[in-house]
């Protein structure tokens, strides 16, 4: 039975990180619920030639009448804790860095900051850098369908493609679509950086908030390592791997190791492991005792429950 009353909201607060002096009713949250679960649909029927249009209104609409959602602080961390990760595996400047789905633009801003040429893109004028108040020399923004990328961006231009926590939200049906674009408008030596959520700790919308254990919202499809590997290949990325935990990565270049080759190498090893682990995870059949436990490997670096993945054109 779906939770309801204090219960929900309760769950929904934490979930979304929302401070309980915030006002949130049960209501606003059955309202979010049955949009999402409307719009679901309404994506996942989508035909390719409509795709962008009703994704654009789907996530228009969202966030328009969900307001709260673009106040939410979610994580307090500062930025250069948050990406630190990322900027560690993007490596030294300069790069040119274009970003498929900005949300809040918290993460291309910070990447510009940093000293990087980068573009933030968004499918809805609704996120993206009606967030911005700081206006960056080497940051600019535009609108995408996220899929179809060399409709809008030069091919073999960019050092880095990157998406956080985007790639469940596109139709399943695009997922092979996208790798390729993101291919194409790589340099020689470009590489793809994502990150999205695994499956075996989802689902990780609003679908958790109503105690599923699959995802019924906007989350189109939660993935697991082992079912991003044939897609990228295909799109003819190579020398895939993962992206080091920080605290694993710090103890390695405290060891000495520190060169893009050597982080990689462990990278690649990192990643079969994570494909070894989760096929273990697999043969516990009930998603709700393999939930807690994939989270508890989490903890000790047994286990990373957020893919996040380096792909090399």
């Amino acid at each position: 039975m779906e939770p309801r009353g204090i219960k929900l909201v309760s769950r929904y607060k934490s979930y979304y990180g929302i401070p309980t002096d915030v006002e949130i009713s049960e209501e606003m949250v059955l309202h979010h619920w049955a949009l999402e679960k409307k719009l679901t649909k309404e994506l996942l029927d989508s035909t390719p030639e409509s795709r962008w249009e009703v994704f654009e209104q789907a996530y228009t609409l969202l966030y328009s009448e969900l307001e709260w959602l673009n106040k939410i602080p979610g994580d307090t961390r500062s930025a250069s804790e948050k990406y630190q990760t990322w900027v560690t595996t993007i490596g030294d400047k300069p790069k040119k860095i274009y970003e498929v789905g900005s949300g809040k633009g918290e993460m291309i801003s910070y990447l510009a900051q940093c000293g990087f040429e980068c573009k933030g893109t968004e499918i809805t004028k609704e996120r993206g850098s009606k967030h911005v108040n700081e206006s960056l020399p080497n940051l600019v923004w535009a609108s995408s369908d996220g899929i179809n990328l060399v409709q809008f961006e030069p091919m073999d231009y960019y050092d880095l493609v990157v998406s956080n926590q985007v790639i469940e939200h596109f139709h399943p049906d695009d997922l092979q679509t996208h790798f390729q674009n993101a291919f194409s408008i790589l340099n020689k030596n470009g590489r793809y950086i994502f990150s999205t959520p695994h499956c075996h700790t989802g689902p990780q919308d609003v679908s958790f908030v109503f105690d599923y254990d699959d995802s019924k919202g906007m989350h189109l499809k939660e993935y697991t390592y082992s079912q991003l590997i044939e897609p990228l290949t295909l799109a003819g990325f190579k020398n895939i791997s993962c992206t080091i935990p920080f605290g694993i990565n710090k103890f390695l270049q405290k060891s000495g190791i520190k060169d893009q080759d050597r982080l990689t190498k462990v990278g690649a090893l990192y990643f079969n492991f994570m494909l070894l682990v989760e096929k273990m995870l697999f043969l516990i059949p009930i998603k709700k005792i393999r939930r807690p436990f994939a989270k508890f490997l989490r903890k000790i670096y047994i286990f990373a429950d957020n893919i996040f993945l380096v792909a090399h054109k």
